[in-house]
């Protein structure tokens, strides 16, 4: 590391995702943003009796060991610390703020069914008017009525509501808050009310006073605590409400110019939208479940929850317990040598939801629905990759038709950038340019938010400049266009689950 990078002022980023989190520091030096990743762990939900969980005291372990590298590596240079994580899980405190429990883990079966019930309580489109938020069973208010319909005693003794980074950002300064962007992933915030929704909380029998301040993303909150700077031996650094939600830090280092692009967050899950200065909440937009989710500078992600990686990373594992260690790359190239548009499926069924035999379920799909049974490695991997290139087409073509807007360009960022295969099959299925990169957007995005906080950035768009200079990006241009056409008219008359709008 060059001396100039030594001398530069530091950020560290903690990026947690649902399979790893990171401690990442980020310095601006010469006009380019530099990351350098100083702490790896894995993440993963732990089945107990009770059903899946967060290992949240094991992350925060693994966080004050990412800070006390990050200390010894910067000392009095490391200006702030963030936390970003995935969306709608959330902890508990007691009143004396201790945590109730290890946090449910948004794949555990006990939503199984909750829709349905939810709807009793309020109809569909209600809820939708109300929060313009996609109707999934993972959502924290789902996940809030499946806690009352059991009785748990939990809810009575609880005297806060925290989403995951509102957890650790209190563990790490003291200050209980809950931040805007992860908060609108909750389906419990009124975008329109702008607050909690507490007619709605009402009528699932959520108590409303678990809910509390609001901050807006880029607020410093505080100090780090002393008692974490005497377990890490770091110094009195800013903790900083960067963007709570994954995908709004992520959305925040997208090298794009203008407004009329979509980006495409890949990962784990595919989050596919436009940023819009005002929510769309019409018929139509719930008819096509698109989302709005709060972001940086008042604004919002018009997009769409995509069952994404996940549905590979599953077939991955599942080989991998049959003792076929496969890589990502080898198994994407069985996937370039078998046969095109052999079968498809939904990937937001939601029997592809929880862990388990992936390439079985994919199997069952496809035979259920009367197509082509996949039976090689390569044709089960090429089937998820085209399936989901059609659902970024018709999700694009969803979001051009909702906002009026001509969108010629989308922008892949995240781990899931770097499959070239799916990038050129985005390209052609969608009939858009894309551009790949950069894959750590997220850890990015946050260090620039909190270089926003603490004054070295002005803007969302300086730092989207700063990402340009930074980072390599790879280009695609459509083609065989005929043949996904087709393949889209095939994909377009699979079953799809829909909720009623009265």
């Amino acid at each position: 590391m060059s001396t100039s990078t030594r001398a530069a002022p530091a950020y560290l980023a903690f990026d947690l995702g649902a399979a790893s989190g990171r401690a990442i520091l980020g310095r601006r030096v010469e006009r380019r943003l530099v990351l350098e990743e100083l702490h790896r762990f894995p993440n993963g939900g732990v089945r107990l009796p009770s059903g899946l969980h967060w290992d949240v005291l094991r992350i925060w372990e693994e966080m004050q060991q990412g800070l006390a590298q990050a200390a010894d590596a910067c000392g009095d240079r490391l200006q702030s610390v963030a936390v970003d994580t995935w969306g709608v899980d959330f902890a508990l405190l007691a009143g004396d703020d201790a945590l109730l429990g290890n946090p449910y883990h948004y794949r555990d079966s006990r939503t199984d069914g909750i829709l349905e019930r939810a709807f009793a309580r309020m109809p569909a489109a209600e809820i939708y008017r109300r929060t313009g938020v996609q109707m999934m069973q993972i959502n924290s208010l789902f996940q809030l009525l499946a806690m009352v319909e059991t009785g748990s005693p939990l809810l009575e003794v609880a005297g806060r509501f925290l989403n995951m980074p509102d957890l650790f950002n209190f563990w790490l300064s003291g200050r209980k808050a809950n931040e805007f962007t992860i908060a609108t992933t909750t389906q419990c915030y009124s975008p329109l009310a702008g607050e909690w929704d507490h007619e709605l909380l009402a009528a699932m029998s959520v108590p409303s006073h678990l809910f509390g301040e609001m901050i807006a993303p880029t607020t410093p909150l505080d100090t780090l605590r002393d008692a974490v700077r005497a377990e890490t031996g770091a110094p009195p650094l800013t903790v900083v409400a960067a963007a709570g939600h994954d995908t709004a830090c992520a959305v925040a280092a997208v090298p794009g110019t203008g407004p009329d692009f979509i980006f495409l967050s890949s990962g784990t899950w595919s989050l596919m939208g436009i940023e819009v200065t005002a929510p769309i909440i019409t018929e139509a937009s719930q008819q096509a479940q698109v989302t709005n989710e709060g972001s940086v500078g008042n604004t919002y992600r018009f997009l769409k929850n995509i069952m994404g990686m996940w549905l590979l990373q599953e077939c991955r594992r599942t080989w991998q317990q049959q003792g076929a260690a496969l890589s990502y790359a080898e198994l994407t190239a069985l996937a370039a040598e078998a046969p095109a548009f052999g079968s498809f499926i939904v990937p937001d069924d939601p029997g592809f939801l929880p862990p388990g035999d992936m390439p079985a379920r994919i199997q069952s799909f496809c035979a259920q629905t009367g197509q082509t049974v996949p039976q090689s490695r390569g044709e089960i991997v090429r089937c998820v990759l085209e399936s989901l290139a059609l659902t970024y087409r018709e999700v694009a073509d969803h979001l051009a038709q909702l906002s009026g807007r001509v969108l010629p360009v989308i922008h892949i960022i995240g781990g899931g950038s770097q499959n070239r295969l799916l990038n050129q099959f985005t390209a052609d299925a969608t009939g858009r340019a894309v551009v790949a990169g950069p894959v750590e957007a997220t850890a990015a995005g946050n260090v620039l938010l909190q270089m926003m906080a603490m004054g070295e950035l002005d803007s969302v768009a300086e730092g989207r400049a700063l990402v340009r200079h930074s980072f390599d990006l790879e280009s695609y241009e459509p083609g065989n266009g005929d043949g996904w056409e087709a393949a889209y008219a095939r994909f377009r008359l699979l079953p799809r689950i829909e909720y009623e709008s009265e």
